[in-house]
């Protein structure tokens, strides 16, 4: 997972943020041999980042895997950027180490959120071409038809690119309202309000049940718990799938095309 430049080094014990910042700015450090500039992003698995011509290294924590019951109003990040005194999923687990957030959800959303620092792991449960399922309960405004049900459930152009076909269950009509249970097998931003919206049909409550063999439970929002063995194994099997290179090539190429 990307990080920004001094973010890293402070892990690595280079000095605070703001010192790291002028070490930047002064030239000192080299990101993948080129010199690195203020606001770059870098992920230490993939990426060489060079200080004074040394090699920037973390040593490895032991690998933790928590489950967060996200409440609203919460920002799937691990800082607020903004410096706007928001709460952050971070701040909900009073654990030390450095864990992050995978598979993120919009601030008026709720639902599970698996905190971890194996990034490989993460990489795997989140990548499109993985096509890891993720199941949503969404509360959506009016009564939604079957024709517009067939629609999305089909695909939708998005940002100029048809979305996944997506499994959708009707739970629950009301004259107001519409229960449905959402799976994904792509996560774009904000893919299910936007596609809500665009089909007259806002949403009004999203929750995020299940991450692969991951599943929510009776977690009440805002609690956190450790993964069991069990659970830790089911997620380490499932991100040995093999990715769906097939699919994602077919989708650029035939959207690449006018």
């Amino acid at each position: 997972m990307q990080e920004r430049l001094q973010k890293l080094m402070a892990r690595a014990g280079y000095g605070s943020r703001r010192e790291n910042e002028r070490l930047i700015s002064a030239g000192r450090v080299l990101l993948n041999g080129r010199l690195a500039r203020l606001g770059d992003k870098a992920d230490l698995q993939v990426d060489q980042i060079k200080v004074d011509g040394k090699l920037l290294t973390l040593e490895r924590e032991p690998f933790t895997y928590i489950m967060l019951n996200k409440p609203r109003g919460v920002i799937s990040s691990l800082d607020d950027e903004l410096q706007q005194a928001r709460t952050t999923v971070r701040d909900l687990i009073p654990e030390p180490g450095h864990l992050y957030p995978v598979g993120r959800l919009d601030k008026p959303s709720e639902g599970l959120i698996l905190m971890t620092n194996d990034g490989q792991l993460a990489h795997h449960l989140t990548h499109p071409r993985y096509e890891h399922e993720k199941e949503y309960e969404v509360e959506v405004e009016g009564t939604v038809s079957n024709q517009v049900l067939g629609t999305w459930r089909q695909g939708v152009l998005l940002d100029a690119r048809l979305t996944a076909p997506a499994h959708i269950e009707v739970l629950e009509r009301n004259r107001n309202s519409t229960r449905l249970r959402i799976v994904l097998r792509e996560g774009r931003k904000r893919q299910i309000r936007r596609i809500a919206a665009g089909l007259g049909h806002p949403v009004l409550h999203l929750r995020r049940v299940k991450i692969g063999p991951l599943e929510l439970g009776s977690l009440k929002p805002g609690q956190w718990r450790r993964l069991t063995s069990q659970e830790i194994n089911q997620l380490r099997a499932a991100a040995r799938k093999k990715p769906n290179y097939r699919r994602t090539n077919r989708n650029r190429n035939r959207h690449s095309k006018k």
